[in-house]
């Protein structure tokens, strides 16, 4: 549509025809109802008994997973305010790896309590500072009731894992999964802090979730260059060289001319030894093992086997890095430039099979400074859910051993920020504690999520967990499995502060940021997808595809 103002008699266009623009309440609403869609499509999947989604994509790949920022990854969502709720998401689960689900839900919630408020014209800038202030009041109180957590206290962190994992696909082996998450993490830990790249994650289809097990040390995907080579070495030097085990090809283009024949063999002479040198280099220095990033030509196959040397061609720089963590030895760019103190330790490197496919192991190692992780599972639908789960787990541990705090878990702490958020709102005073009561009320989406969701009466939950809480019982949550209202701390139910506090935040911003906008200026038309591809108006609850609202979430809609 074309924006006309007139000046005198002449009517003045500013913008093309082509663009269509929503103002003042509707953009509100439009943004508001493509929110809470986000919001609602992923609000089945929290807690230990949220269900799954199945996604389909366009090339018929499936992926079944109630990972709340793997469900919006995966959906084809158009709408801009819509992608700032998953923003909300991503962000989560680069900050603090788990609680994704928890912050969406949380940002559709306070869009749904706005809403009311900006229909009894209450000014969305109004709600903004209201909105924020309820944050940094909730942040406050969660950290003067957290729970102080040390790197010794292994039972709390053990928990903490296993509650990362609950109601997720690895839920049946959560208690060994957890031990070996825990493992992981306080091995990769150093003075630098926590980093979860050193923990790699192999997948194996075949066998039972409870078959994972912890390496400490590196597994490579690759098998042995040459079959005359040794199966596995004992107390192996370990050379890494970040190049190739070939005769270097020449910058320019080159002809030579041969005329006789002892030239030719002169010429591939001057090759094999060339090969021979980088070959004799790894012996000089000693090494069993060698990883080589390039190529291996097979002549010098040939030589290594020969003398016994076990070599590995095409290792990814990744694993090149954690081998050098884990073995201590130093990644060299040219063989000339290697000596004994670059190689690394490995009481035993050997080929071993893994679920049918063969596999280098690199173990025993002095200190395991990087570890893998082999995670089993019946099909492969259930190890890459197995693999999400652990990797929020491995987010949350971490997050708790850089932090050193943990709240109960169930619903409690969103309760309890309710209550208190009620009371702080009379000292607010004006139009804004509006708006903080409505925070209040947004925050306790969770555990009346939770309650919906373990097919339990939401009310009568909300009723317990209020009065449980008005009693001063600040770690009362809901037993999903009981629909008791319990001790979550006593339970082992707890979790991350930062992964609250971070939820709170996100999900505060994102739905500040889409209440404050009251115009949505679009250079072509905002619906997204056609009804030719999906994109119809019905996959968007309340119509919000009408308006303009999910786009490609239109194909999603029998999937929801």
């Amino acid at each position: 549509m074309s924006q006309r103002q007139r000046m005198g008699n002449q009517p003045m266009i500013v913008l093309s025809e082509e663009s269509q623009r929503t103002s003042g309440k509707d953009a509100q609403t439009m943004n508001i109802t493509a929110g809470k869609a986000v919001a609602e499509s992923v609000r089945t999947t929290l807690g230990p008994k949220g269900m799954d989604k199945m996604l389909v994509d366009s090339t018929g790949g499936v992926v079944v997973t109630n990972d709340g920022v793997t469900i919006l990854k995966e959906m084809d969502i158009d709408h801009p305010a819509a992608n700032m709720i998953v923003e909300v998401s991503e962000t989560q689960e680069e900050e603090v790896g788990d609680g994704t689900t928890s912050a969406v839900v949380v940002a559709g919630e306070l869009l749904d309590q706005a809403e009311e408020l900006l229909d009894q014209d209450i000014h969305a800038t109004t709600l903004a500072q209201g909105f924020r202030q309820a944050a940094a009041k909730a942040k406050e109180i969660l950290e003067g009731e957290a729970i102080e957590v040390t790197e010794d206290d292994r039972e709390t962190l053990t928990e903490i894992a296993a509650t990362a994992m609950t109601g997720k696909g690895a839920e049946s082996a959560k208690d060994e999964l957890a031990d070996l998450v825990v493992d992981a993490v306080l091995a990769v830990a150093d003075d630098d802090g926590i980093d979860t790249e050193n923990v790699s994650v192999e997948k194996v289809v075949g066998g039972s979730i409870d078959e994972s097990e912890l390496v400490e040390g590196v597994i490579v995907d690759k098998e042995r260059v040459n079959e005359n080579m040794p199966y596995a070495v004992e107390d192996a030097n370990v050379a890494l060289f970040d190049g190739a085990i070939e005769v270097q090809e020449t910058e320019i283009d080159t002809e030579v001319n041969v005329t006789d024949p002892d030239q030719l063999q002169q010429f591939l002479d001057q090759e094999e030894k060339q090969l021979r040198e980088m070959v004799d280099q790894l012996v000089d220095v000693g090494a069993d093992v060698v990883f080589v990033d390039g190529g291996i030509d097979d002549m010098a196959q040939h030589y290594l086997a020969k003398e016994g040397i076990l070599a590995i061609r095409r290792a990814k720089s990744d694993d090149l890095n954690r081998l050098a963590r884990a073995t201590g030895g130093q990644i060299v760019a040219t063989l000339e430039d290697l000596d004994e103190d670059d190689l690394g330790f490995a009481g035993s490197v050997a080929q071993k099979d893994v679920g049918g496919d063969e596999r280098i192991f690199v173990e025993d190692v002095e200190q395991a400074r990087s570890v893998t992780l082999i995670l089993r599972g019946g099909t492969e639908h259930v190890v890459d859910e197995v693999e999400r789960a652990v990797d929020d787990s491995l987010g949350v541990v971490r997050t708790t051993l850089l932090e050193g705090a943990v709240l109960p878990g169930g619903g409690a702490p969103e309760t309890e920020l309710a209550l208190q958020l009620r009371d702080f709102a009379d000292s607010v005073g004006g139009r804004e504690q509006l708006a903080v009561e409505a925070f209040a009320d947004a925050l306790e989406v969770i555990p009346r999520t939770l309650a919906e969701n373990a097919g339990l009466d939401p009310i009568d939950s909300l009723v317990d967990l209020r009065s449980r809480h008005d009693g001063g019982e600040l770690g009362a949550g809901l037993d999903a499995y009981t629909g008791d209202v319990i001790d979550m701390e006593e339970e082992g139910v707890v979790e991350p502060l930062g992964v609250k506090t971070q939820a709170i935040e996100s999900a505060t911003e994102a739905a500040v940021m889409i209440l404050r906008i009251d115009d949505v200026i679009a250079a072509g038309d905002l619906k997204g997808g056609s009804s030719d591809d999906g994109g119809d108006d019905a996959g968007a609850p309340g119509g919000a595809g009408g308006m303009g609202g999910m786009g490609g979430m239109g194909g999603m809609g029998g999937a929801m």
